[in-house]
């Protein structure tokens, strides 16, 4: 099958061709999916599309009359799919369930270490040869509480870590997992879960319920001083209300993989330029924040299973006409 894969990257090619083994024809197309840029996908069977390119009904009607039959998400989300005018225009939808959650979990560990120690702030010391240790003050983790907001494969493999590092675990999650009770995991309504958290890391999917779930007043029950981490999805947190916790204090810390208005920004070089967007740079001020560009899930073996998973999509749609894993 001719697959166009949007938003492609020089890794995108390295894992997916491998995975396909010479098996389909790849049209690598490095701008995102939106209305004027769906036509470049014309002649292919199948979009391969990634979690900032934008499949709202004009670009899907596009990609139809294109003759694209698949989307092939190289995600877990699918919330920048509109569904609806999937289903209208026939088209079937495939995603990524699962990679690797332990990715996605060491790197919001690897936010946590960073943040509590300091260490980005000693490496550019060091580098000017400032040896002195005032304002890297951390704490220890053993003993502190944690909550997890969002207890699914990832959030359950994050437990896990925490858990080693002795940790006492709060989780919400609408529905418990037992894989977290075993990890002596306790359930708690939301509202008690941020009074008593030291640390709250969010690993939750954005749905109409989560959009902004860490608003004025949810962040406002939150422990004083405590630490927040978001890894899953940007738009989960109000923005303009995290930077007013940020100036009062509420906030101690918080630390992002992930951005609501993101997609003017990530998986891009935008070094040479100014940044436009006065929100996301009032973030970089502050010196208890620390942001990477959603790289959470680029570990060698997440690549490498997303790249496959992809392609059982499409070759479970060019056999049944379903992907193996369908949304909708």
């Amino acid at each position: 099958m001719r697959i166009a894969v949007f938003s492609a990257k020089p890794y995108d090619r390295r894992f997916l061709e491998a995975a396909a083994k010479g098996a389909h024809d790849f049209a690598w197309i490095e701008a995102r999916l939106d209305p004027a840029t769906a036509r470049l996908a014309e002649g292919a069977g199948a979009a391969c599309l990634f979690v900032n390119d934008r499949a709202d009904a004009a670009a899907l009607e596009v990609l139809a009359a294109g003759g694209v039959k698949l989307l092939a998400l190289r995600s877990a989300g699918f919330n920048h799919v509109d569904l609806a005018a999937a289903q209208r225009l026939g088209l079937a939808v495939g995603r990524v369930p699962a990679y690797s959650p332990e990715a996605v979990a060491e790197h919001a560990v690897a936010l946590i270490l960073t943040l509590n120690r300091n260490i980005h702030r000693a490496y550019n010391r060091v580098r000017e040869g400032n040896f002195a240790l005032d304002g890297l003050l951390g704490f220890d983790l053993h003993g502190r509480t944690v909550g997890i907001v969002g207890t699914g494969q990832i959030g359950t493999a994050f437990a896990r870590i925490m858990r080693g590092f002795g940790c006492r675990l709060l989780g919400h999650d609408p529905h418990q997992n037992p894989d977290c009770v075993a990890l002596g995991l306790e359930y708690r309504p939301l509202n008690e879960l941020l009074a008593e958290a030291d640390i709250v890391s969010l690993h939750c999917p954005l749905t109409p319920a989560t959009r902004h779930l860490m608003d004025a007043e949810r962040l406002a029950w939150m422990k004083r001083g405590a630490m927040l981490v978001n890894t899953s999805r940007g738009a989960i947190l109000d923005t303009a209300a995290v930077i007013r916790a940020l100036k009062s204090g509420r906030l101690g810390h918080l630390g992002l993989d992930v951005y609501e208005e993101e997609e003017k920004l990530f998986f891009e070089d935008l070094s040479g330029t100014v940044i436009a967007d006065d929100v996301f740079a009032r973030l970089l001020t502050f010196p208890n924040v620390l942001i990477t560009g959603h790289q959470g899930f680029f570990t060698e073996q997440a690549m490498r299973a997303i790249a496959e998973t992809t392609l059982a999509n499409v070759e479970s749609f060019a056999r049944t006409g379903r992907a193996l894993h369908t949304v909708g």
